[in-house]
């Protein structure tokens, strides 16, 4: 049967080769590629790779002019009343479409549509751009490295955490035959390039660029919108295809589908607002281009487009006030006689998808339907009743996301007498960012460098290496379990890994106590790390310890955006770091804006300094190259989330506990007293009087409004 089966493909295969016009099934065309990969003959794997994703590509907008011809050839609406009965006037025009959908696509592929469904897998690989993997190391394999390069670059703009991939666009980049314009995506989408050159010269002011990059953008965009729109009404995908249950009726199955066709069309405007490789997508990113276009032409003096553009962004929000004000202002200028309308083909964007909404919605309502609008914009009144109460719920969860002012007033006191706020946000130039100063004697920096120390003699996990960052340094981390167990096997003083837990929790304390008062903060991860410099590796470095990057999200400098998703570690709320010594050069940390070019802030390292920070886009961050000596200092990352509490610290806990209980057995609890010895900062009780009067920071005015979109590394310090 097998044989058989093989026989049957080869001979379609054939042909198709000698049939003229005829479009061969895409999924056959890779499987054969597959094997010739798998088989070494380069050149036929790239053949038939290259076949394939002509043939995938042919499919779609075969698909997408023949439902458009189709749409126009067999209309639904705006023809006259029909008599007889309704099921007549109801289906008629369904069959007449169908008829010329079947007669136009078999014409264009050259055989029946039902040849050219893949399964899920394949379409899959397709859409992960999975060929352009093979291509490749075939064109690799044959000499063609332009053609390699621009594979691989298009595989990894869609696959950006591909490990693989990455090393070898950095070897592609090492090869002296490589050109800069052979790094191109063969697959780009040409609203996401425009839009992208638009929202940077608008942010450089260059406000008639803008207007003309955006412009385009919003027109490729829409032109996408409707592409993906046509490419939903395919056969109906069954969740669960393995699933017996009973086949329903005629009207539930038909009503079935065309919800699920709905729920595609709505969810498209994800698709063109994700860039290639994100996950996630940009917000409102059909009203942002007419928020943007409308302020841009307004800096150029054409008042009329700007107006429009805001009378456009106004489907949308109808209630928004700021821009309500623009538009009065607008009236005013042009005036009052002058006529003021919405662009036609955002209003019938607008009526469309609340038609296709309201449609959705009853049937979550009435038909156990499930809906994710992707909408921010949806009317509330829309929304059925026993869904409101979770899309409110959704909504408060994003305004709590950012810290208003009147939080920032409403903190406490410190919990430790002593301490001193060096630096504020506002002196910082940023939000969510403060310098503490004197949380560690000099004795206790001292006996914790010691630490390092000890912990690196003993290797076992601490021995040090080349820095995951740079090849200039070498790097050593010391989690507090690890001290822990190093104390216990007698390589590192009890007391300085003692030292190590309560310095980290006292920081804790500081950190929630200023932030988050009231709300608990849980550590999230603790590392106390050291980097050195390599001394032979110096001369003409240019990079960094630690590159730029934001620590709950991937910072794409390119879309001003950081994606909050994995792999960034998306639970962190709260970041710090507690330096231990300033003997060495270098090794300062910076903060940036998003462009992570525009250094906003500096922090030079020095015993007992803490410096505190939120851990997402508003504080990009990065670390200068340390270009002699040794740089050590307590790494930590907070978080609200339980769930997500750094377990090896729970641990390193009950070792202490059991350590504590094994001492009172053994000496009464003599020893305890010299445990504390010269360690009294660290060891302090929560101050509970908070008397000390204390100079409150503001923060600077709302954060500023970030627009949507690459990556950065996932980072530990």
């Amino acid at each position: 049967m097998a044989s058989l089966l093989c026989l049957c493909l080869c001979l379609l295969l054939v042909a198709a080769a000698t049939s003229p016009g005829r479009l061969v099934p895409y999924d056959l065309l890779y499987a054969d590629g597959v094997r010739a990969y798998f088989a070494r003959d380069w050149g036929r794997a790239a053949e038939l790779l290259q076949r394939a994703l002509h043939s995938y590509a042919g499919l779609r907008a075969a698909r997408r002019a023949c439902r458009a011809a189709c749409r126009r050839e067999a209309a639904f609406l705006g023809g006259p009343p029909r008599a007889g009965p309704w099921e007549a006037a109801l289906f008629g025009p369904v069959l007449q479409r169908a008829d010329c959908l079947q007669h136009c696509l078999g014409s264009r592929l050259g055989a029946a549509p039902s040849a050219h469904h893949a399964s899920l897998a394949i379409r899959r690989d397709f859409e992960r751009r999975e060929p352009y993997n093979y291509l490749q190391v075939a064109f690799f394999q044959l000499k063609k490295l332009d053609q390699a390069v621009s594979a691989a670059h298009t595989f990894f703009v869609a696959n950006p955490q591909h490990l693989q991939m990455r090393e070898d666009i950095e070897k592609y980049r090492r090869m002296s035959g490589v050109k800069s314009d052979n790094f191109r995506d063969l697959e780009a989408t040409p609203h996401w390039e425009a839009y992208e050159a638009g929202v940077q010269h608008y942010n450089a002011d260059e406000y008639l660029q803008a207007v003309a990059r955006l412009e385009e953008s919003l027109t490729e965009a829409l032109s996408a919108l409707e592409e993906c729109r046509a490419l939903c009404e395919g056969p109906r995908e069954d969740e669960d295809e393995e699933e017996e249950e009973m086949q329903p009726g005629l009207y539930e199955a038909i009503a079935a589908h065309y919800i699920q066709v709905l729920k595609c069309r709505q969810q498209c405007v994800l698709e063109i607002a994700t860039k290639p490789g994100r996950i996630s997508a940009t917000e409102d990113f059909i009203p942002s281009h007419l928020d943007l276009l409308q302020f841009a032409y307004n800096q150029v003096g054409n008042q009329v487009l700007a107006a429009e553009c805001a009378a456009s962004y106004l489907l949308f929000y109808p209630m928004d006030e700021p821009m309500l004000e623009k538009m009065k202002q607008y009236h005013t200028e042009l005036g009052e006689d002058t006529a003021v309308t919405a662009r036609e083909i955002i209003r019938h964007y607008v009526q469309r998808s609340l038609m296709e909404k309201k449609l959705i919605y009853y049937a979550v309502e009435h038909l156990g339907e499930s809906f994710d609008d992707p909408d921010l914009w949806t009317p509330d009144e829309l929304i059925p009743e026993n869904l409101k109460g979770k899309h409110r719920e959704d909504q408060e969860k994003q305004k709590q996301e950012t810290l208003d002012v009147e939080e920032m007033k409403k903190r406490g006191p410190l919990p430790f007498e002593g301490i001193v706020v060096t630096m504020d946000s506002h002196q910082m130039n940023g939000t969510q960012r403060v310098v503490f100063d004197r949380v560690l004697t000099e004795s206790e920096c001292k006996d914790l460098l010691r630490l390092t120390k000890a912990a690196g003699e003993a290797g076992d996990g601490y021995r040090a290496r080349r820095s995951p960052h740079t090849p200039h340094e070498r790097f050593e981390g010391l989690t507090v379990l690890k001290a822990m167990q190093l104390a216990q096997n007698g390589d590192v003083d009890w007391r300085d890994a003692k030292l190590f837990l309560q310095a980290s929790e006292k920081s804790r304390k500081i950190v929630e106590s200023y932030f988050t008062p009231g709300k608990k903060l849980h550590f999230s991860f603790t590392h106390l790390v050291c980097r050195t410099a390599i001394d032979e590796e110096q001369g003409g470095r240019m990079d960094l310890s630690h590159p730029v990057h934001a620590d709950n999200c991937l910072l794409d400098p390119e879309g001003q955006e950081c994606w909050r998703e994995p792999p960034a570690y998306v639970y962190r709320d709260y970041s710090g770091i507690l330096y231990l010594n300033d003997d060495f050069q270098g090794g300062g940390l910076f903060f940036t804006e998003m462009d992570t070019v525009t250094v906003t802030a500096e922090v030079r390292p020095k015993c007992g300094r803490l410096v505190a920070f939120s851990s997402g886009k508003e504080n990009p961050h990065g670390v200068w190259a340390v270009s002699r000596g040794r740089r050590c200092a307590m790494a930590l990352w907070y978080t609200h989330s339980q769930e997500h509490a750094e377990q090896e610290r729970v641990k390193a806990e009950e070792v202490m506990q059991q350590r504590a209980v094994e001492q009172d057995r053994s000496n009464g609890g003599e020893r305890q007293g010299a445990d504390h010895s010269g360690r009294s900062s660290s060891e302090l009780p929560v101050s509970s009087s908070g008397d000390r009067p204390m100079s409150w920071r503001h923060k600077p005015g709302s954060d500023r409004t970030q627009r949507s979109k690459m990556l950065r590394a996932r980072d530990e310090f």
